[in-house]
């Protein structure tokens, strides 16, 4: 076991090293990449910038920038490139992944020097797998309910700037300057992604990417059909936001009679798992009887009976955990 903790732990080093010269590299690239790229929501393809002076200044592309190149061309890129802009991490393809493969070598390391022995090992090794994508997931979905959370406030705003005389443009700007994040933050984006010449129906579509709410695809749809033919948009909004305020009414009584439900799910889910975790903190021995290679076997000299047990404790727990997710589910 110690051999193998010590290549874990050299490798976790040269990918912590690595990740840190690239990100010390990956200073000197182009600003105007950056900027760009962090409104319009798309990578441009500035590899490198050269002034031809008398100084004859130069800069080449970092080795960020070169793995980011060689990642983005995988058909995954996509996926989570999308996902890290709904979480709205400022983060690459590139250095998700390292961060990825980082959480996997230390949550090995963790299982098994805490716990001691492979199973643990490989069992951190796959939690520290999924970490990473359980944060990003839970991070976006947050970012959408307080985003869902702010919008009827927002298009009452919205209404009365209209009322007032404004246009669409400036409306929004009044709602990027007088809202909270991420309602603030995502409008501004919309704003400048139209000042960098995209437009508006383009925009609100990038905006739809980002945050992949049912309530703002009514807003983003009433909209671009103002636009295309006309109409009282006040009215229209004030129609939406008064539909978005009950949804999240009657969202909020669901959510009050199915609490119940979801903290008994989570108690009686990780009860079982964390009292295996006591017992084998506390007392090894005790629970190192469902691991011992001795008869019975579930396969002869290899597979203790101890991990069928353990296995099929497992997936009577998350069935029973998706059952009461489902039991709570309730579309509105």
């Amino acid at each position: 076991m110690e051999p193998i903790i010590f290549v874990l732990a050299g490798l976790a080093l040269l990918v912590i090293l690595g990740g840190a010269v690239a990100s010390v590299m990956g200073r000197g690239a182009s600003e105007v990449e950056e900027r760009l790229s962090r409104y319009s929501g798309t990578e441009f393809d500035v590899a490198s910038i050269e002034e031809t002076s008398e100084g004859g200044v130069s800069f080449v592309t970092p080795i960020a920038d070169r793995l980011e190149k060689v990642v983005s061309r995988r058909d995954f890129a996509g996926a989570i490139k999308s996902e890290l802009q709904r979480a709205d991490l400022k983060l690459k393809v590139s250095e998700y992944l390292t961060l990825g493969i980082i959480s996997v070598i230390g949550f090995g390391l963790v299982g098994g020097l805490v716990f001691g022995g492979p199973l643990f090992a490989a069992l951190g090794a796959v939690a520290g797998f999924f970490a990473p994508r359980i944060y990003v997931r839970q991070r976006a979905n947050k970012r959408r309910k307080d985003f869902d959370n702010m919008l009827g406030d927002t298009l009452n705003l919205w209404v009365n700037a209209l009322r007032s005389g404004y246009s669409v443009m400036q409306a929004m700007e009044t709602i990027a300057a007088e809202s909270p994040p991420p309602m603030s933050t995502e409008f501004e984006r919309v704003i400048q992604e139209v000042r960098l010449g995209l437009s508006l129906e383009q925009a609100l579509n990038n905006l739809l990417l980002r945050i992949d709410s049912p309530d703002m695809d009514l807003v983003v749809t009433a909209v671009n059909v103002q636009r295309e033919v006309g109409g009282n948009l006040a009215e229209v909004l004030a129609i939406i936001s008064h539909t978005i305020r009950e949804r999240i009414r009657i969202k909020g009584e669901i959510q009050v009679l199915t609490a119940q439900v979801m903290i008994s799910g989570y108690i009686i889910s990780g009860l079982p798992v964390a009292l295996v975790l006591f017992l084998r903190l506390s007392n090894p021995e005790y629970i190192g009887e469902l691991f011992v290679k001795e008869e019975p076997f579930l396969v002869p000299g290899v597979v203790p009976c101890g991990w069928l047990v353990l296995g099929v404790g497992l997936m009577l727990i998350f069935s029973g955990f998706m059952a009461l997710r489902k039991l709570a589910d309730i579309e509105v």
